[in-house]
């Protein structure tokens, strides 16, 4: 009996450690890094970014736990927030609300993998190798913005056939690139351009009297994530002065802006959550191409038009792919 009960206790010693010591599936961390605010983050915005995830196998609180860590428009916070998640030892880090995001994150790691959203040239701005072979840890998706911001400037001069002199708000910090195509269109145009700086709330509101003092006749927004974040105090301001604006998304004409021309924010951050989950499944960025948001839609608040006094020409009309009465 002592015998048996010893072979017994053995027994029980050799399969206790596997039960007692066994240990759960480590929940996978995506790090969250956005320019923006979340308060200013649309809640369709972010649906698509779990919705991407959601393909690629991950829900968040149930396999994927997400840190987020907001700028808020602030760009020289984003050091410090993109060294926190690589000190945290995140699995996959998505840079998110375009530049500087991803700048700031490429240069906090060469190790964890990042899917960015940018608004210029990736392969210009040092982020990839190249758009098919990024080559890296980094890939993601962009919107090539800079391309269509001279398409901004030519549907506002349609809108304003006579007006002398335009404005070009846009913020020093950032570096898309985009100044250069838009000044490139205004050449070609003989569009004499007014080139204000802002890169905070105040020197918006000074950009503003700027305006009113030189009599410009129209202005055209930067793509820049201040300025997202922003937007209703850009709206506001123009409204205001009665100046007619264009801008770079439809959450600006959603909110009151006049005009918009530019991509789906909407498509950008699907693909960036599906990259994410991808990345978490075991692809390599080096090996996923950069991906290029190609569908550009043009949205015209008539109401704004219609404060503001202003009959939008029926070519323009016809070429909204959104009026909103």
């Amino acid at each position: 009996m002592r015998r048996r009960a010893f072979i017994n206790l053995l027994g029980g010693a050799a399969t206790l450690p596997l039960t007692a010591t066994a240990q759960q599936p480590v929940m996978p961390v995506i790090g969250f890094l956005s320019t923006l605010s979340p308060s200013n983050m649309a809640v369709n915005v972010m649906n698509e970014f779990h919705q991407g995830l959601k393909e690629a196998g991950f829900v968040e609180g149930q396999n994927v736990r997400i840190e987020y860590r907001w700028a808020e428009g602030h760009y020289d916070r984003l050091p410090a927030l993109a060294a926190d998640l690589v000190h945290r030892q995140v699995s996959v880090i998505a840079a998110t609300g375009g530049e500087p995001s991803p700048q700031v994150v490429k240069a906090a790691t060469q190790t964890i993998p990042v899917v960015f959203m940018a608004n210029g040239d990736p392969v210009a701005a040092g982020l990839v190798a190249s758009l098919n072979q990024p080559g890296g840890n980094l890939t993601g998706v962009t919107i090539f913005g800079m391309m269509a911001a001279g398409k901004r400037l030519e549907l506002l001069r349609q809108l304003t056939p006579r007006a002398d002199s335009i404005a070009y708000l846009m913020n020093p910090n950032n570096p898309n690139r985009e100044y250069d195509n838009v000044q490139a269109a205004a050449r070609s145009f003989g569009q004499q351009l007014v080139v204000l700086n802002a890169d905070d709330s105040q020197e918006i509101d000074n950009a503003f009297a700027t305006i009113a003092q030189q009599r410009v006749a129209a202005l055209l927004v930067a793509s820049d994530p201040l300025f997202f974040d922003r937007r209703d105090q850009l709206i506001a301001l123009a409204a205001r002065q009665a100046i007619p604006t264009i801008y770079y998304l439809r959450a600006f004409s959603q909110a009151g802006g006049l005009l918009s021309y530019g991509n789906k924010l909407t498509d950008m951050y699907r693909q960036a959550g599906t990259y994410t989950g991808r990345i978490l499944n075991g692809e390599r960025p080096a090996d996923l191409p950069v991906m290029q948001s190609t569908r550009f839609e043009l949205v015209i608040n008539l109401q704004t038009a219609k404060a503001l006094g202003i009959d939008i020409p029926p070519t323009l009309l016809a070429l909204a792919d959104e009026v909103i009465e």
